[in-house]
């Protein structure tokens, strides 16, 4: 689905093989990143960005040619020689000079600081092939598979099931740690953990590195993730220190190669990471409270792609991580659509991006379950992450991020898709390796001694 058409003349036009969001693009280019801006309904006013650049650099210039004066001064004062009358003139003509440079920097500092803050909001490029739109009701679906269930009994919810097999507390999750808080007991939680081993073997296996990350990452992982400054509302930050909880892998997973510079054999990097996540879900007051779909804490296995500055690189691996995915959920035989995400619900940082959604029953609807993106160099220039290409030339490189399993997210469609007549709820078969070989969720009997 994704192409390259003005992706790739542009590429071309700048004599790279990244989009260059850096200044100098956003310069030569002041049209095309308003448009990006417009289609990612970003309100960033690029005309202020680019009048703040002018201000810094008019005074950078400024403070520049003083300190070349101030360079031909001391040459002079050096050729003066025994000339005490021209030497103190020069002298003097040189702290006068000093003290105006002195009194320009802290207005260039404050100019660079902001100029700085204003192009963390710059919007990323989308691709020509990402459908134009406001919000996720213009997403375009864009591949089916699987059949949606037939009951020939009366299906319950999730949450209802969960109730039901005594697999769930909500009540004394929330006594704990409050509103969208839950706890998985037996098998649920057994089924989480079958399921994050499961994604991690199957991944690992097409030669992705497993690993297990920090779930507290520093400033400047969100900042170069993306989810700084503009989401930072949704993050948990531990009180005086410079540390956050992670909402994914990728923030940590991007953070660790900040102002590494790759050799071109070492690349592609590809991982697959697990860490806890959080969110703290802000704006989605009284939005999918029942149950476990929207809470503050879950388990997420990442897909992590570092590779080359090639946008068809980038495109081949964003096909790839999508079928991985995809290749987890037919293993967990859930029923799915993949939407090719619009412009205005992508983010500011993604060139491209596909939703991959399984059918809910309860619901009468698909839902959101994964998300693959590809950013070009947007998120490896906010941490300065590149590589040496075969000619020598430092570059920055390409990053991509995809969703093997997020849960508890994942359990709505398999307790309610797999559930039974009697009440039990059906373990896929590429699950059952661990899970013991158990096949069914029931209800446990009480351990007696």
């Amino acid at each position: 689905m994704a192409g390259g058409g003005s992706v790739a003349s542009l590429e071309k036009e700048e004599g790279d093989t990244s989009i260059m969001l850096d200044l100098t693009f956003i310069r030569n280019h002041p049209d095309v990143v308003k448009e990006a801006a417009r289609l990612k309904n970003n309100t960033l006013d690029i005309d202020y960005l680019l009048e703040v650049d002018r201000q810094a650099l008019a005074l950078q210039r400024q403070v520049e040619e003083g300190r070349a004066e101030q360079n031909q001064i001391s040459k002079r004062v050096q050729q003066a020689g025994k000339d005490k009358e021209l030497r103190e003139q020069l002298i003097a003509g040189a702290k006068e000079l000093a003290a105006q440079i002195k009194a320009l920097e802290p207005r260039l500092k404050a100019l660079e600081e902001e100029r700085q803050q204003l192009l963390y909001y710059v919007p990323n490029i989308p691709d020509p092939s990402a459908p134009i739109g406001k919000d996720e009701s213009d997403n375009v679906p864009f591949k089916y598979w699987g059949e949606k269930p037939n009951f020939d009994f009366e299906p319950l919810d999730h949450y209802a099931l969960m109730q039901k097999l005594d697999v769930v507390d909500i009540e004394r999750a929330v006594k704990v740690a409050g509103a969208r808080s839950y706890a998985l007991k037996g098998d649920a939680a057994r089924l989480e953990l079958a399921l994050m081993n499961f994604a991690l073997d199957r991944v690992s296996r097409k030669g992705f590195t497993p690993l297990i990350v920090p779930a507290m990452a520093r400033d400047f992982a969100f900042i170069g993730n993306g989810q700084f400054p503009k989401g930072r509302d949704q993050v948990y930050a531990l009180e005086g220190e410079d540390l956050f909880l992670v909402g994914t892998a990728e923030v940590s997973i991007t953070g660790m190669y900040k102002d590494e510079i790759l050799k071109a054999e070492e690349l592609p990097l590809t991982f697959v990471g697990y860490c806890p996540c959080f969110r703290k879900e802000a704006g989605t007051y009284g939005k999918d409270t029942r149950g476990v779909f929207r809470i503050h804490q879950f388990s997420k296995v990442e897909q992590y792609v570092i590779c080359k500055a090639d946008h068809a690189e980038s495109v081949r691996w964003h096909e790839q991580l999508l079928a991985n995915s995809e290749e987890l959920v037919q293993a967990l035989e859930l029923p799915y659509r993949v939407v090719n995400v619009c412009t205005g619900d992508m983010g500011d940082g993604k060139v491209g991006m596909y939703d991959l959604e399984c059918w809910l029953p309860s619901e009468g609807r698909y839902r959101e379950t994964h998300s693959c993106s590809y950013f070009h160099d947007w998120q490896a220039r906010r941490v300065n992450m590149r590589y040496r290409d075969e000619d020598g030339k430092v570059k920055f490189v390409h990053t991509l991020n995809n969703t093997a399993i997020a849960s508890p997210r994942i359990l709505l469609p398999l307790f309610e898709i797999h559930q039974q007549a009697d009440g039990s709820v059906r373990i896929p078969a590429a699950l059952r390796p661990f899970m013991g070989g158990q096949e069914y969720i029931r209800p446990k009997e009480k351990v007696r001694i």
